[in-house]
């Protein structure tokens, strides 16, 4: 563990910085960067101490499991066993913001911190042309939940990651805003259906047309893969959903055709709202404590995970 405050490089995104960040991951050092979905907070998964140092620089429980990141989808059959349905969706949706619990395979040499106790093992193999030229060069399976602490915003650009965790870490790659905005989508699997423990940024309905059958949704309320915490995603000032008027003193996010402090799409673009969903809620963030409303958003494609991510903000704190 480390004592104190460290300093925390900002690394460019040119071959020197890929090359540094990747050192730093295979040397134990935790090392933000980019993904398609939002910024990652990476160790080496196979590092014990690096592994226990996300957790302690997020604040994040130890039974909440991490993803592992991985540049190829034979990397990740070397880790984990893949059924039919699962190589399946690895091969219709990797690289891309699909991650897959599986059955971890043994004598992989991953840290037991990075799977939270579970005989299983959240992997994704990342679209970010950035992502898979730092962990190719890593040369290691790299351990990141979102680089942020534990239970606030999601980052979707580097100076989300400092402003959250600057001191904590050793390096933030830079590599401009995220594109999709929203974590992955989640899927595991149980007897011989696929179920979704988290939606993402890939739509459930484009898994549900490989599968050519609905999804199974898990309804307990077990921590059994990453994003599952009840309160999750949150701003400080709180958050009220669904909201067709204001109240005094509150702040509108809005969607669609409404006058707004923020607005995740004016035009009512799904993408575009899940793109900026993050990052005007950190702008709304650190614009005051005012209490903040939310326009509803339909309950389909990426308004699912949209949807998923507000209720989380919006959930009363422990």
């Amino acid at each position: 563990m480390t004592s104190g405050m460290i300093e925390t490089q900002l690394l460019t995104a040119d071959k020197a910085g890929i090359a540094q960040a990747a050192k730093l991951l295979r040397t134990g050092a935790l090392v933000s960067f980019p993904t398609e979905t939002v910024y990652g907070l990476g160790a080496n998964a196979r590092n014990d101490t690096a592994v226990a140092r996300i957790f302690d620089a997020k604040g994040r429980p130890h039974f909440n499991p991490l993803i592992v990141h991985l540049p190829s989808v034979a990397a990740a059959h070397d880790i984990a066993l893949f059924d039919d349905l699962a190589d399946r969706l690895a091969t219709a949706f990797w690289p891309g913001p699909l991650t897959l619990v599986l059955p971890l395979k043994p004598n992989t040499g991953l840290s037991p911190l990075v799977s939270a106790g579970f005989d299983t093992i959240a992997l994704r193999v990342p679209e970010h042309a950035l992502a898979q030229q730092v962990l190719a060069a890593a040369g290691v399976p790299v351990a990141a939940p979102s680089a942020n602490p534990s239970g606030r915003i999601s980052p979707t650009k580097a100076g989300h990651v400092m402003d959250g965790l600057s001191g904590r870490i050793e390096a933030v790659l830079d590599g401009g805003p995220c594109g999709v905005g929203v974590e992955s989508t989640i899927v595991g699997f149980a007897n011989g259906q696929a179920v979704l423990l988290r939606p993402g940024g890939l739509p459930v309905e484009a898994l549900e047309a490989c599968l050519g059958t609905p999804l199974t949704v898990h309804a307990s309320e077990d921590i059994v893969a990453p994003g599952q915490l009840a309160s999750h995603y949150a701003p400080d000032a709180p958050v009220r959903l669904n909201a067709e008027t204001l109240r005094d003193g509150e702040r509108l996010l809005g969607f669609g055709p409404v006058q707004a402090d923020l607005n995740l799409s004016p035009s009512g673009d799904l993408v575009e709202a899940a793109a900026n969903l993050f990052h005007h809620l950190h702008a709304l963030d650190a614009g005051g404590d005012a209490p903040i409303a939310v326009s509803p958003i339909p309950n389909h494609g990426l308004g699912r995970a949209i949807n998923d991510r507000l209720r989380r903000a919006a959930a009363p704190r422990g």
